[in-house]
């Protein structure tokens, strides 16, 4: 004799075990409506066609999504207008928040404001603001491939900085004629950053480790890899007349010429060496916003990261998609260094840049995951660091910056899924109001304007 319970019943044996119970990472086909003050937000989908109403297709039904999964994967406001309006809106917030910071420092905000403005457009600037864009912009994407699938790779930091290590040292130590020799050291970089990603992916799917606690512990494992190896007796060298080590300088053979040639040729005359390597960047970029949203792999990634249950029911190892996405994101942070490794500094000293990849967490959250929203986060956030210098000219702590930036992030971050919140709550009350009168009234109002 068996229960509704048992699992030797046939009946129940045919059915899920969370059939149930709602799935927190919102199952297909789950409708749920947000109060107020609910911490979930929503996201509309297009129902089935009903039957009952003659084949005519039901109004779309809000799908629930944990704010902090829409936050990850740059969901916002679906229509143009709000689309546009939320940015400049949460940047004018923003803006006035700075300003009153300026004042409490004791500081006219208009004059140090407008210092900023004058030293960054100057040319000089716009070269070091484009070069540390690009490496923002890399820091970011590489970021973004993780939070698409609700992933918090924080190991970016440690996965670059061990990539471009790595890199220089075999880029060093051999020397190949062009391209080969540039080929050799960005392939070891993309390969050493999507292995060192891949130790956290299987961790999560093997042992449940959370990819936050073991991307932290990798960071300084990391850290402590690089000031093992960095030294005279293994894999450095001593710099002549400095206390510096660094690796054995890449060839020329080996290195990237600057883009200046290229953008002389269409009119844009720079004085400092545009880094030679920014095309790739952007080829990064484009390619990254053609898989994600227009391929089989991309949908996979981003309903494994939604749903795994559902993932699974359509025939989706989230298992798999976790251990592919997180090799895809360390293989993009791989190349963050790489910019300046073979356009610049032609080794990996104990000045190399260090903390990108936490600077691209930000940068990605500003953008909102989008190729051109990073690309416009990250000359904003270069920019701000460009010009930190002269505010110490107008007797202003240069370490506003850093609260600017994070006043920016977090007005961007509150006001978006503010205003998503509000667009949802609004398609709630239309779509309720159709269905309690039986008209279309939206339909019925494009028609008595046109």
């Amino acid at each position: 004799m068996t229960g509704p319970n048992d699992p030797s019943n046939p009946d129940d044996a045919s059915k899920p075990d969370d059939a149930s119970k709602p799935d927190d990472a919102s199952e297909p086909g789950t409708a749920s409506e947000a109060g107020a003050g609910s911490a979930r937000a929503e996201v509309p989908r297009p129902a089935e066609p009903d039957p009952s109403e003659g084949g005519a297709a039901a109004k779309a039904v809000p799908v629930p999504v944990p704010s902090w999964k829409a936050i990850l994967r740059g969901l916002g406001p679906t229509g143009l207008v709000l689309k546009i309006g939320a940015p400049i809106l949460a940047l004018l917030i923003s803006l006035a928040i700075t300003m009153i910071l300026l004042r409490l420092t004791g500081a006219d905000p208009v004059s140090a404001v407008q210092s900023m403005v004058d030293y960054g457009t100057q040319q000089h600037s716009i070269v070091d603001i484009i070069n540390r864009a690009t490496r923002y912009y890399l820091s970011a994407v590489a970021v973004a491939i993780g939070f698409r699938m609700a992933l918090l790779n924080i190991g970016v930091d440690g996965q670059y900085r061990l990539a471009a290590f790595l890199a220089a040292a075999l880029g060093g130590a051999v020397s190949l004629p062009a391209p080969f020799g540039q080929l050799l050291v960005i392939v070891a970089a993309v390969l050493v950053g999507g292995l060192w990603a891949a130790i956290a992916g299987v961790l999560k799917v093997t042992r449940g480790v959370s990819e936050v606690l073991s991307t932290i512990m990798l960071n300084a494992i990391a850290t402590g890899v690089i000031a093992y190896l960095l030294n005279d007796k293994r894999l450095a060298e001593p710099r002549p007349n400095s206390n510096d080590v660094a690796t054995a300088t890449i060839p020329h053979s080996g290195r990237v010429g600057p883009l200046n040639g290229f953008l002389s040729a269409i009119g844009i005359d720079l004085p400092g060496a545009v880094y030679g390597l920014l095309p790739l960047a952007i080829v990064v970029g484009i390619v990254f916003w053609v898989v994600i949203n227009y391929t089989r792999f991309g949908f996979d990634l981003k309903i494994s990261g939604l749903s795994p249950s559902a993932a699974q029911a359509s025939g989706v190892s989230a298992k798999r998609m976790v251990v592919i996405t997180m090799v895809a994101s360390g293989a993009v942070a791989g190349l963050i260094g790489i910019p300046g490794l073979l356009g610049e500094s032609y080794d990996y000293s104990l000045n190399f840049p260090a903390g990108l990849g936490f600077t691209g967490i930000t940068v990605a959250l500003l953008g909102r995951n989008h190729p051109a929203g990073i690309a416009l986060a990250a000359l904003l956030f270069a920019f701000l660091d460009q010009t930190s210098d002269i505010l110490q000219e107008v007797e202003v702590p240069k370490e506003i910056v850093g609260v600017m930036q994070g006043v920016v992030v977090l007005t961007v971050v509150i006001v978006y899924e503010l205003v998503r919140r509000w667009e949802i709550r609004l398609q709630q009350r239309t779509v309720a109001a159709e269905l309690a009168t039986g008209h279309d009234l939206a339909r019925e109002a494009a028609g008595s304007t046109s």
